[in-house]
């Protein structure tokens, strides 16, 4: 079943803003920090620690998700348009069918590929300026 999840962006406060999410809604937190991925070596330390990735597992099974922006990799923050919408596929070709539909006429932010985190995963926005990230759990 397609699982879908918000996925929010912050300057700099996202490991904060997760430890208050945290106290109110309960589960499990988990951090991960820029200077855990790869091709991090020039970034400036303030950078590198940064957050990569936050997530809260709900009790309901629904994931909150969130990050840091790298504004040396031109990421912008906006206060109020900071979000995406995260699908989750059962399938590497359930995944490729939805970002290719959704991202039809909008702008590729990263292709769908396997990442190092071990995830096939690309991001977008849609012609209608909505933020989507798709993203499939690969089995190893």
């Amino acid at each position: 079943m397609l699982q879908l999840n918000p996925y929010l962006n912050f300057d700099g406060q996202t490991e904060k803003a997760f430890q208050f999410y945290q106290s109110v809604f309960g589960g499990e937190l988990v951090i991960q920090k820029m200077r855990e991925a790869p091709g991090v070596e020039n970034f400036t330390e303030e950078e590198k620690n940064l957050i990569m990735h936050a997530s809260i597992l709900l009790s309901n099974g629904q994931v909150l998700m969130g990050s840091d922006i790298i504004k040396s990799y031109g990421h912008s923050f906006t206060q109020g348009t900071n979000h995406y919408i995260s699908l989750h596929a059962e399938s590497r070709a359930e995944a490729d069918h939805l970002f290719a539909a959704l991202s039809e006429g909008g702008e590729v932010e990263m292709p769908l590929a396997d990442m190092f985190w071990g995830d096939y995963f690309g991001s977008f926005k849609d012609q209608y300026g909505v933020c989507w990230m798709i993203n499939y759990a690969l089995k190893f």
